[in-house]
């Protein structure tokens, strides 16, 4: 990837491009640079800032801001990927940037230079950017939130759009994997004319991405991959298995359940026989050959910018963004089984739903309960989402004595409306009267629900209506009442709706000049204010709030905060052209905020850029941060979820198994829950034993709000040099040093953080019963409530290199090397604010938390240029991994747990699956047409490779981690100039 000098911005001057200025016309000169507000005409700053150009965005192979955005080394792991296909909320769809490995709610979007709107959980989506209005992308590898407020703890992405552009350029892009699917198309046109008076600037673009398949991926095709066909299939298949009376077959003691022979009469007991064990897959269900790998996505953008200048010195500006995106996610049928449905009760009262002994397809008289996989219909969910947004400035300039002024007030409004359609979940209400009594009646030759002709309901699927379900009768064999039939379908699956809102409105007034001048130049402020209101909804399907499907359910969240903010930023020249100090300039800043939802904070930035001499700046920073809590993170309704994660109990799989002390804390009941039985094994669904983790459990756990959270605090500091030496001409070297430390941290928690806090880590406050609860008999999991809370703290640091050299010109070409590599010191956390509890160390490891990142991240991109011809070639590296070894776990390890002995100083002796480094190389050939176009022809991964099996599945529903590639990418982009 070619990235642009670190440390270094653009300047933009406002003025029409190729405009005379007149003798007595005040310019309103701007210099933009992301990370301050005084405008100055030094485009070298303290601030370590990486810019990547229009030019440098058109070579790589990737068409989307979050995609370029993602494959920069400081790039953490994407909070929700494409691979995500289960998650579920008002976030599904979304594109999201996670700097430092912090989480991307603690990374800042701008779009030029102001906010973009957010989604009540306070993430800020990039799909909704058209690449076609892109400028420049200036990314802030540091803490800026004395600032811009709230959220800059680990950096600020600042998109900046095209401006003054003349004359008109469509654009082309057409792309697949080597597989012969995923298929992606990007159209585009860009058009704009200046005056002296004002300019416009239209950008328009459509966006298709097909989705890719499970089955079509060996690390995806089966639960455990290839190396494991048979492991992780689910007793709950599309098959059926079915608790018989012992007269039809002898249940094993494992599962209890009998399978009918295909083909085979269900009221002949000779045709069952007793569901296949855990190492068959003959009654067991592959969920993955329904499921996509990756998400399909459809986006229609519109931007459109323009400015006036209603005099010399005062100038109005406006832009304009319409997005809407619409993706679509594919999960297999849903796997029924016998629990509980709570609230639902059946009439009966059991809070199980069974086939009734009444039913015509019961030849037992007895109720039986099953397992049953809706293959016919699976989960599909598509998430629409329209972005308006309108933003409107006044700006101008004036000069006081010999010192100019700058001034602007404006605001911007940004609206995203989502409509989230599902379809797939059974309707509980429906699925009693399915599984009910029926009868067959002779007077139309239909089995209808009833006793009898005088205790009939209408046969079909409008309200009132009712149609009786033979779970018999398995995937692919069809027929009346399978859930092969239309009608049966339209009964037992409805359609949910759920909508969503969130309005951010913002204004502003900035004042910046100098106020005298000093020996070593002017003093400059900049000082301002600034009103934000968040206001957002999320209102789910009533069948969800009433807990009448077997989707999750899941509470309203509603609700809003407003904040004001007033800054102070001063720039001092200290000394200029002295020995040992061609120049040596301070920089602070404060921003003061009151929020309406907990109270005031204040936060400063202390920066210094120190350049011994011409080729050599050295520069650092201290910065404080906050981030507020969310919408959602405060007013957010209680939803439902069926976690996965590994149960460290497990005495097979978990870190019982090796670690003694777990093993204590387990079978004592330690932090007050029940001791886990010998032997004890997690269950996953159809309460069959996991034999993959993390293991997704068949019981029910909710997450929610908490509206007693307070701010996150941090403290970020950078020490770094940037080297551009005179006697090698275009060379410039850079070194950055990081640490962030985030106090008081707000995190979400999830099944696995807790119960590995709890017996791993021994913090007993996280063993309480209002977190979680087991069965004191069983030792499973039953009840568990999460959410967001103030515990503890994360801790980061690391360095930043960069290298970029322009040869000189050489007879066969033009060179240009562009080398950035982000190295992890170390990424820790502490799980709560217990002196006792252990510090983990996240830095290579995956699987427990998400903010678990690669050691060494590296892109070394090469450019070639001669007359209309050009070439790049990029190199992403990402160093080795680790995670808890669930595979072959027998004394001494097996083959994948390659490191079974180790032993870690926040968990102790734990094993491990060790995978190695990986790289992927993207070409790329350009040849620039007499005609003023642009061919460019390129493949990402270009050599195919596959990253390694990652059990833990991080950022993903497979086991692979859901940054990498998944094949071969070609591609092919054409773009006009008129």
């Amino acid at each position: 990837m070619a990235l642009g000098a670190s440390g270094m911005a653009f300047a933009q001057d406002t003025k029409p491009a190729g405009q005379a200025q007149p003798a007595n016309t005040k310019t309103l000169q701007t210099v933009v640079v992301t990370g301050s507000r005084i405008r100055s005409a030094d485009i070298e700053t303290a601030q370590p800032i990486i810019v990547m150009d229009r030019t440098q965005i058109a070579h790589q192979g990737f068409n989307s801001v979050a995609d370029i955005l993602q494959n920069l080394p400081q790039a953490g792991t994407p909070p929700i990927s494409r691979s995500s296909v289960l998650a579920s909320g008002e976030a599904v769809g979304g594109y999201y940037i996670d700097m430092r490995s912090l989480g991307a709610n603690r990374t800042l979007i701008l779009l030029n230079g102001k906010r973009l709107g957010t989604i009540t959980s306070g993430l800020q989506d990039l799909s909704q950017i058209p690449v076609a209005a892109i400028d420049r992308i200036e990314v802030l590898k540091d803490g800026a939130s004395a600032i811009y407020g709230s959220d800059a703890i680990a950096g600020v992405v600042n998109i900046i759009t095209r401006k003054n552009f003349d004359g008109a350029e469509a654009s082309a892009y057409l792309g697949q994997y080597s597989q012969g699917d995923g298929d992606k198309q990007t159209y585009s046109m860009t058009m704009g004319a200046h005056s002296d008076k004002g300019s416009i600037t239209f950008s328009a673009e459509y966006s298709k991405e097909d989705p890719v398949w499970a089955k079509d991926r060996d690390f995806s095709r089966y639960p455990d991959t290839t190396r494991h066909p048979q492991d992780g299939w689910t007793v709950v298949s599309q098959y059926g298995n079915f608790f018989m009376p012992d007269s039809y077959c002898t249940p094993s003691p494992r599962y209890g359940t009998c399978a009918l022979n295909p083909g085979g009469d269900p009221a002949n007991p000779a045709d069952w026989h007793t569901t296949s064990g855990p190492d068959t897959t003959p009654d067991h269900s592959n969920a993955n050959e329904e499921m996509m790998l990756t998400t399909g996505i459809e986006r229609h953008s519109l931007f459109v910018s323009g400015d006036y200048n209603i005099t010399d010195n005062i100038k109005f500006s406006s832009d304009f963004l319409y997005n809407k995106r619409e993706t679509t996610q594919q999960v297999a049928g849903y796997p029924f089984q016998p629990a509980f449905y709570l609230p639902f009760t059946p009439p009966d009262g059991r809070g199980v739903i069974g086939l009734s002994p009444g039913s015509y397809f019961n030849p037992t008289g007895e109720e039986i309960d099953f397992y049953r996989r809706g293959w016919e219909v699976p989960r599909v969910t598509q998430m629409d989402l329209a972005t308006y947004r309108f933003s409107g400035t006044l700006e101008g300039s004036f000069d006081i004595g010999e010192h100019s002024w700058n001034w602007d007030i404006g605001g911007f409004v940004n609206d995203n409306e989502t409509l989230q359609t599902g379809h797939g979940d059974f309707s509980l209400t429906s699925l009693t009267g399915a599984l009910g009594p029926s009868f067959l009646d002779p007077s139309t030759g239909l089995v209808t629900c009833g006793t009898g002709p005088d205790n009939a309901l209408p046969y079909g699927s409008a309200p009132g209506s009712c149609v009786p379900w033979n779970p018999f009768i398995p995937a692919g064999q069809g027929g009346k009442n399978s859930l092969s039939d239309p009608t049966l379908q339209a009964y037992l699956f409805p359609y949910s709706h759920d909508v969503g809102k969130t309005r951010t409105v913002d204004y502003s007034a900035n004042l910046t000049g100098s106020v005298l001048t000093l020996p070593a130049g002017d003093l400059s402020v900049a000082a301002g204010f600034e009103y934000r209101h968040e206001s957002g909804s999320f209102v789910p399907d009533a069948l969800k709030q009433s807990a009448l499907s077997t989707d999750l359910s899941s509470g309203p969240t509603g609700g809003e905060y407003n904040v004001k903010e007033y800054y102070v930023e001063v720039e001092a020249p200290l000394l200029k052209d002295v020995p040992f100090a061609k120049s040596l300039t301070a920089n602070v800043a404060s921003r003061y905020s009151d929020y309406s939802s907990f109270g005031t904070t204040t936060n400063n930035k202390y920066s210094l850029a120190w350049k011994p001499f011409d080729d050599l700046l050295i520069r650092g920073t201290y910065a404080q941060g906050f981030r507020a809590p969310t919408i959602f993170d405060l007013f957010g309704g209680i939803g439902g979820t069926f976690d996965s994660y590994n149960d460290p109990c497990d005495t097979a799989n978990g870190a019982a198994a090796t670690n003694p002390a777990v093993a204590q804390r387990c079978a004592s009941g330690f932090g007050g829950q029940p001791g886990t039985p010998a032997g004890f094994v997690q269950l996953g669904q159809g309460n069959a034993p996991c034999t993959t983790f993390p293991c997704q459990s068949g019981v029910q756990t909710f997450a929610g709000a908490n509206p007693n959270l307070k701010p996150e605090t941090s403290i970020s500091r950078t020490l770094g040099a940037v080297y551009s030496p005179s006697w090698l001409q275009g060379l410039d070297l850079s070194l950055d040093m990081y640490r962030i430390r985030v106090n008081n941290a707000i995190t979400p928690d999830t099944m696995s953080a807790m119960l590995s806090d709890c017996y791993v880590l021994g913090a007993a406050s996280r063993c309480n019963s209002s977190l979680f609860q087991r069965n004191p008999t069983t030792g499973v999991v039953t009840y568990a409530l999460r959410g967001s809370r103030n515990a503890g703290w994360v801790d980061t640091k690391g360095y930043d290199f960069g290298v970029n050299y322009r040869l000189p010109e050489f007879s066969f070409g033009k060179f240009a090397v562009h080398w950035n590599s982000t190295y992890t010191d170390y990424l820790d956390l502490k799980a709560d604010d217990e002196p006792t509890t252990v510090v983990q160390h996240l830095t290579s490891f995956f699987g427990t938390n998400p903010e678990s990142n690669f050691r060494v991240r590296s892109n070394l991109g090469v450019d070639w240029s001669l007359g209309d011809f050009s070439a790049s070639w990029t190199t992403r590296y990402y160093s080795g991994m680790k995670e808890p070894c669930s595979q072959d776990n027998v004394p001494g390890g097996g083959p994948e747990c390659n490191l079974p002995d180790y032993v870690s100083p926040s968990t102790g002796a734990i094993r491990l699956h060790s995978v190695g480094a990986n790289t992927f190389h993207d070409v790329q050939f350009r040849w620039n047409a007499p005609w003023n176009a642009t061919v460019s022809v390129g493949a990402n991964n270009v050599f195919g490779h596959v990253g390694p099996v990652m059990y833990s599945a991080p950022s993903s529903q497979y086991s692979y981690y859901g940054g990498f590639d998944i094949g071969r990418f070609y591609y092919l982009r054409y773009n006009q100039k008129f």
